[in-house]
């Protein structure tokens, strides 16, 4: 056995894959490695297809957060920000999105970089592997209208943002888990606020979502013993959030997988008259509609599983069975956009798993074509 075949069978085991199945999901491999990162335009037109350009490949750094917090005096491994960055370059990787700002405390710069200092010594670390950082999963005030508190922190948010170079500051949650109109229409008021602050900044504010944030609103119909509406008109509460708010403001990071699961899911409503309704969610044709306002997406790859209840398994991008070629040749828009790979499944007891799975996922990003 070859030390390359030696390399890839473990991976291969991993994933669930054979071999026929490994070979088409890395496919491309030295075709993506023979692209130059900067190509004429004659040579861009000519390899017309390309999906995710060479500068846009990106990845969220809670995929290899295991690589991030582990001790570097314990392991052979990257480990801490400074030699992840630099095992994510060597991939190919150009943008990263972080997770937070903390690390294992024996790691260069000590355990937590949420500081002005900190900050300064993350975007030195970026500079020299020609990583450019594009979002923060942080800190959103929970105050509304804000406290002294929370607009101090929101300010310093801003600053480290800004020292980084992240174009996108925003959060992994949704600006309210609630199911109620009023709800939303409080969130929709702060995350304006906030969206303008960001703005003044030089900054896009943005909220990434899970399945929950697709859900039906609960909009309409009879009142329940605390006076909130037990039905819905059929709009999704995500949508609602996009009508009222300000689209100068306000972005989203749609999380793809996640969507997927929400079609699976939420396909259901109770209409004002009581009436069981149907309907399917379609998360290309959101994104169609006004596609600039998502400039981030996370790029999370899932494997059909109906017997379970979010009807798919995460796996690492180009191995599952979204259809990510449909999606990204035909959102609109193209090169605007900030793919980053995630896989919340990725570190395991193989402490080389999540990088080997970001390294798949790079190969697979760069053969992607349409």
């Amino acid at each position: 056995m070859s030390h390359a075949h030696a390399r890839v069978e473990p991976l291969r085991r991993q994933l669930g894959l054979n071999r026929r199945q490994f070979l088409a999901a890395t496919t491309g491999m030295a075709a993506a490695a023979a692209i130059p990162l900067a190509q004429p335009a004659a040579a861009l037109a000519a390899s017309n297809g390309v999906l995710i350009p060479p500068a846009k490949r990106g990845l969220i750094l809670f995929t290899v957060r295991d690589a991030i917090s582990r001790d570097p005096l314990t392991t052979p491994h990257p480990s801490g920000f400074r030699r992840v960055f630099e095992a994510l370059a060597g991939m190919g990787y150009k943008q990263i999105e972080f997770a937070g700002y903390r690390q294992h405390a024996n790691a260069e710069g000590g355990a937590n970089l949420e500081t002005v200092e900190g900050a300064r010594l993350l975007r030195r670390w970026l500079d020299d592997n020609g990583l450019e950082a594009e979002g923060n999963h942080g800190f959103i005030p929970g105050s509304w209208p804000l406290s002294t508190a929370d607009l101090d922190r929101w300010k310093q948010t801003l600053e480290i943002a800004n020292i980084l170079g992240l174009g996108h500051v925003g959060t992994g949650s949704d600006p309210t888990s609630s199911a109620y109109k009023a709800d939303w229409d409080v969130a929709a008021a702060k995350w304006n606020h906030l969206g303008s602050l960001a703005d003044q900044a030089g900054l896009k504010l943005y909220t990434h979502n899970h399945d929950a944030a697709y859900n039906f609103l609960l909009d309409s119909g009879p009142l329940d013993a605390q006076g909130r509406p037990t039905r819905s008109s059929g709009i999704r509460k995500l949508e609602y959030f996009l009508t009222i708010t300000d689209p100068k403001l306000v972005y989203l990071e749609m999380d793809i997988f996640w969507a997927h699961v929400a079609q699976f899911k939420h396909r259901t409503f109770t209409a004002p008259d009581g009436s069981p309704q149907t309907d399917i969610f379609d998360p290309l044709a959101v994104v169609q509609a006004q596609t600039k306002r998502f400039p981030l997406f996370h790029a999370k790859d899932g494997k059909s599983n109906p017997a379970t209840a979010n009807g798919y398994d995460m796996v690492p991008f180009g191995t599952g069975d979204i259809d990510y070629r449909s999606f990204f040749s035909q959102m609109g828009a193209k090169g605007y956009h900030n793919p980053m790979y995630e896989q919340d499944n990725a570190p395991g007891t193989d402490p080389a798993q999540s990088l080997n799975y970001a390294a798949l996922s790079y190969t697979n990003m760069a053969a992607l074509r349409g």
